[in-house]
């Protein structure tokens, strides 16, 4: 049984992925980057093929972002607290270019 990453959704992503998300393809992209972040193997060997997982560099505080699908720009945005993993924001295609905007918009979400 492989070693799982605890996830928490104090800010209800998953819930606004679903009704965000435009089509079931990027739904189930979705669940598979959440199953990706989820396995302590890649964290250990720091390896993220789908997601791609990459901290924002520019703002202080250590966000890290997750590809939803490369071509779509979705992207999840999330925090390592205490060794967990906690979501942070679902980032539309149309925003992804403007990460450190979106962060400081949303400073509230983000420690």
């Amino acid at each position: 049984m492989p070693d799982v990453k605890p996830i928490f959704d104090e800010y209800g992503v998953i819930m606004q992925a679903m009704k965000r998300l435009p089509d079931d393809r990027l739904r189930l992209a979705f669940f598979e980057a959440l199953a990706e972040l989820e396995d302590n193997e890649n964290h250990r060997r720091r390896v993220f093929p789908k997601t791609r997982l990459h901290r924002v560099m520019g703002v202080k505080e250590a966000v890290y972002r997750a590809h939803i699908t490369k071509i779509s720009g979705w992207r999840i945005h999330l925090q390592y607290i205490d060794g967990r993993l906690h979501l942070k924001d679902l980032i539309e295609g149309s925003e992804h270019d403007h990460t450190v905007e979106v962060i400081k918009a949303r400073k509230d979400r983000y420690e």
